[in-house]
């Protein structure tokens, strides 16, 4: 690429971004930008379902409405869910698209961010039923608060920095194998086995439309990238989403269901009509409630406050290390590290982070964090913070346009995942095997990730194991001091739930 003259707005812009510096182009990094966001787009349609259909300890929705018609609970109020969906998913998108945007402009680093899926199941299914939705989105906004004070203090930068490079190398696989399991999932390549935890297809066999068209898709991606064929993961996403638009309007598959095991995983991809366009309704935003969460019917009980404490302290573990993990996976995979292992503007990028948290609790859209997905677009050749642009106003869109977002099935966006996830699979030559106080806590952290569904989980396992061998191999002098106390609060974060029914007998 030419240099750009360095007096003008152009090279201004290409000197913010890095886009010379980087080896990247305009075009590559709208492509990857587009890709982030095909790749992300589920989370519009699964956090509506989550938290969109959870009621909290009144029976009540986000929106404030029953959930049920009836004081037994056997009349769902279908209406009121509906719009509550809607409006899940309108403020999903707004939150993911500003948050995104301000990541490309202020972290200048190729990464979507939008709500977490750990997170929001958390609230959904263990925080809501024990208080208000607003009381619960409190607890998240105080999360954010505290990783904000963390990154501002400089903590949070030296626990990143902290970290021994054979684990930075295993996080980064552990993603890959986690973020293609997901990919596995999600197409329903592999599902929930009868007398085994996981098994293939459907009772061990590939049938249904849905699975065929995954594996078109894994295959097309395949020819296009060993033809070096530009936007080839995009290409990929797009042709098998109209493919499968085509296959539903011919066979009528419909959702994937006990009764219908060869259906369509998430979306059914189906063209919308004009009466499926609707103005998003934001009036959930600020519905929040930042202390009655630690209160008891308004007053104050040493176990509850203490219990509500481990929650928030749960939330932040969660967030804090997903993101770390998913910021060197994708800085890594992207070539875009420096020296000491770290991306640029490393600072604004967990500020940023930071304030997604806030953000999400205040959007009432839980919690928002980086998404390890943003390797989909890295592979596409995203390499700065334009892509993360491109991907926020994609969100910005989808808030008017999501049901041509619908359009795209997981099975679509599946076969990505699996590649990528094959990409990063390379990172596992740079962990020294020979040596056991290094191998041992690199291999927990990668294959726990997958195994148990979180990245924090493994991260959690490598830091733990990584402090006992070194220990024990007559080498915990060389154990950074922060590495200690992170592997004690993942001690905690591990037994949380036996202290959380301790705190509960207070």
């Amino acid at each position: 690429m030419p240099p750009v003259p360095s007096n003008t707005a152009s090279a201004r812009f290409d000197n913010w971004f890095h886009l010379t510096e980087r080896g990247s182009t305009r075009s590559r990094e709208i492509r990857g930008g587009l890709v982030t966001f095909f790749t992300m787009a589920y989370i519009l349609a699964l956090n509506p379902l989550i938290i969109g259909t959870a009621a909290d300890k009144n029976g009540k929705l986000l929106n404030g409405a029953p959930k049920f018609l009836d004081a037994a609970g056997t009349t769902l109020n279908t209406a009121a869910i509906d719009d509550n969906k809607m409006m899940v998913m309108a403020v999903t998108a707004f939150v993911a698209a500003i948050m995104t945007i301000a990541m490309g402009i202020w972290g200048r680093f190729p990464m979507g961010i939008a709500t977490g899926l750990g997170i929001n199941s958390l609230l959904a299914y263990v925080v809501a039923p024990t208080m208000t939705w607003s009381q619960a989105m409190g607890l998240v906004v105080w999360e954010g608060v505290l990783i904000l004070v963390f990154v501002l203090t400089g903590v949070r930068e030296m626990i990143f920095r902290a970290v021994p490079n054979s684990l930075r190398s295993a996080i980064s696989v552990g993603i890959g194998l986690f973020i293609a399991f997901v990919g596995f999932v999600d197409s329903g390549v592999i599902r929930r086995g009868s007398g085994t935890p996981v098994t293939l297809g459907v009772g061990g066999s590939l049938e249904g439309w849905p699975i065929f068209l995954c594996l078109f898709g894994f295959l097309l991606l395949v020819v296009l990238h060993q033809r070096h064929v530009k936007g080839s993961m995009l290409i990929a996403i797009i042709g098998t989403s109209l493919l499968g638009v085509i296959i539903e309007a011919i066979a009528h598959l419909g959702p994937q269901g006990e009764k219908n095991p060869t259906g369509w995983a998430l979306n059914v991809p189906r063209l919308p009509g004009v009466e499926d366009f609707r103005l998003p309704d934001l009036s959930l935003l600020g519905h929040v409630d930042l202390f009655g969460g630690f209160l008891v019917d308004g007053h104050f009980h040493v176990g509850a406050f203490l219990g509500t404490l481990l929650v928030v302290f749960s939330l932040m573990l969660a967030d804090f290390f997903d993101t770390m993990g998913t910021v060197v996976a994708i800085g890594d995979h992207a070539g875009i590290l420096d020296e000491t292992g770290n991306p640029e503007h490393l600072k604004g990028i967990l500020v940023v982070d930071a304030l997604a948290a806030v953000a999400g609790g205040l959007g009432s859209a839980s919690s928002a964090t980086g998404y390890v997905e943003s390797a989909a677009g890295v592979g596409e050749g995203a390499r700065t913070g334009i892509a993360s642009i491109v991907t926020g106003i994609g969100f910005l869109l989808a808030m008017f346009l999501s049901p041509i977002v619908s359009i795209i099935p997981s099975e679509a966006a599946a076969p990505v995942l699996v590649f990528v996830g094959f990409l990063m699979m390379a990172q596992v030559t740079h962990i020294d095997w020979k040596h056991v106080e290094e191998g041992l806590p690199a291999f927990l952290g990668m294959v726990l990730m997958p195994f148990a569904y979180s990245i924090t989980t493994g991260i959690g396992a490598g830091l733990i194991m990584f402090c006992i061998t070194k220990t024990i191999a007559g080498k915990a002098r060389k154990i950074h001091p922060l590495l200690w106390v992170v592997a004690a609060l993942f001690v905690v974060y591990f037994v949380q739930s036996l202290l959380m029914r301790l705190f509960g007998q207070m």
